[in-house]
């Protein structure tokens, strides 16, 4: 795979596919857009006892729809992070590796994060140090249309679909009643597959 850098947009817990790139290329997230709704940016996707569940953190646009994204302010009024918790927790405390890197990840539930772009990026920091992954990432000056020398991924990944590739089967926790769920949140890898996580990404083949 060439090893030119890609272009993204933040993510929520983002899915395997985005998460895969950190491990081959270099990343340049995208600081300048303005926050698109009914995308990755405050939304991920867990396999859970009734298939594929979506969870959405919900947000304030200071500007409204011209408000950056990393001027995007999370919602805390109705306590959406213990939903998510309770959710996260129901979805994956019998997979093999959720009491290893609970504790890691519970403390981003507290309601205490006020900023989007600063939530994301502290989860994935904390991700990547997890799965011994040491990504290289740098963020955006400018807001550019259609950038140079990038493979411009921003709409790539969409909660409306599954991205585009190749993704090796796991077992997952409720294979058993809805087979193979590809695309998930990287939350569905670490807990499955724990140490294995970095060796999975890297053979993730996505078509762009």
């Amino acid at each position: 795979m060439a090893k030119n850098p890609v272009l993204l947009s933040t993510c929520y817990l983002p899915p395997a596919g985005w998460f895969s790139l950190l491990v081959n290329r270099p990343v340049v997230l995208e600081k300048q857009e303005t926050y698109t709704r009914q995308s990755y940016r405050n939304r991920c996707h867990i396999g859970s006892e009734r298939g594929i569940l979506p969870l959405s953190v919900p947000v304030n646009k200071p500007d409204g729809h011209h408000t950056r994204i990393d001027e995007v302010q999370i919602f805390n009024g109705e306590k959406w992070y213990l939903k998510h918790w309770r959710a996260i927790q129901s979805a994956y405390e019998s997979s093999p590796f959720f009491l290893y890197y609970a504790d890691d990840l519970k403390r981003f539930y507290t309601g205490k994060h006020l900023n989007l772009w600063e939530f994301n990026l502290e989860l994935i920091e904390t991700l990547c140090s997890l799965t011994d992954i040491s990504p290289d990432i740098s963020f955006t000056e400018t807001f550019e249309k259609k950038p140079e020398n990038l493979a411009d991924l921003r709409t790539f990944f969409t909660p409306k679909k599954t991205a585009q590739g190749t993704f090796p089967p796991y077992t997952q926790v409720f294979s058993d009643r809805h087979g193979f769920l590809p695309g998930l949140s990287i939350l569905d890898v670490i807990f499955n597959l724990g140490p294995e996580t970095k060796s999975y990404l890297s053979r993730i083949r996505l078509h762009f």
